[in-house]
């Protein structure tokens, strides 16, 4: 396969089930610990190797923008006060110039659409999709080892992250059908979204990485709409199955679908407790926190 340079990373959601919390902050900005969400996937990324963020964005969202840019007067300050670990954080977090790019998913069609917004961006080459609601925790991440599978596969495959769920919960989510494995990955031999149980193919589930062929943009082009009205990307995979390899990779590592309040708390902590300034404080925290409950 072709080298992955390009991520991208659809931002335009209103991320209503965080309301109020969401009404003047994008929910890609919420604090994972002491960073926000979207800066987490973009470390994901860059640990890959990927060269060109490209964020799809909407209204309201000129903060991730910024996140991504200098603030000369807050390094100002920080430079006077002699915060120079603080400063080195900030420019370790800095891509650097002319790797970011922003376009705009004016109306709210759907994933399918949003990735769909980004093709004069990628161009003729494959890319990695990484959906901001999804944390995994791992090193290497979730992308890298997508990476390193493909190393095997053939030149036009295209590579889906999937876990593993309890069979009575593949019903919320889109579900594989398993084939011949190939090193890491295994043959992908369908995809069904939110199937009944008794009619999925496994319970292994699309986790929100992706690494995909450019010829996805020729068919997301000329989707109807699907399920809830909007342009789903599965139904766009599903058709490029027909003309190309598709693979699955379970991947090593903990997800965190930070869509779901649960899921972001449960993300805050577990990220929390792997950092060594703030593990030990908090698991002597959380057994006092536990039993007053």
């Amino acid at each position: 396969m072709t080298a992955i340079r390009k991520a991208i990373f659809p931002v335009a959601g209103l991320g209503t089930r965080f309301l109020p919390a969401t009404k003047a902050m994008p929910k890609e900005m919420l604090p994972v610990v002491d960073r926000p969400l979207i800066q987490h996937v973009v470390d994901e990324a860059r640990e890959a190797g990927i060269e060109h963020l490209i964020f799809v964005t909407g209204r309201n969202k000129a903060v991730i923008e910024d996140h991504f840019d200098r603030q000369f007067e807050l390094e100002v300050t920080l430079s006077e006060r002699g915060k120079k670990t603080e400063l080195e954080l900030l420019e370790d977090d800095l891509p650097p110039a002319g790797t970011v790019s922003f376009t705009r998913q004016q109306s709210p069609l759907g994933l399918g659409h949003a990735v769909w917004c980004a093709r004069e961006l990628v161009g003729n080459e494959p890319f990695a999709l990484l959906l901001p609601d999804v944390l995994v925790q791992n090193k290497p991440g979730c992308i890298a080892q997508m990476i390193d599978a493909a190393k095997s596969l053939e030149p036009d495959a295209n590579i889906i992250a999937v876990e593993e769920i309890p069979m009575d919960k593949v019903s919320s989510y889109g579900v594989v059908g398993v084939g011949k494995s190939r090193g890491k990955a295994f043959e992908i031999t369908g995809m069904v979204e939110k199937p009944k149980q008794a009619e999925a193919p496994s319970n292994l589930i699309i986790t929100g990485r992706y690494i995909l062929q450019p010829q996805i943009f020729d068919i997301l082009s000329r989707q109807s709409a699907g399920t809830g009205g909007e342009i789903q990307l599965t139904d766009a995979m599903i058709e490029l199955t027909r003309q190309q390899p598709f693979y699955g990779l379970k991947f090593e590592g903990r997800s965190f679908d930070c869509g779901s309040k649960i899921g972001f708390l449960t993300a805050n902590v577990a990220y929390a407790l792997e950092r060594a300034d703030l593990g030990p404080a908090l698991r002597a925290e959380l057994p006092k926190l536990l039993g007053r409950t």
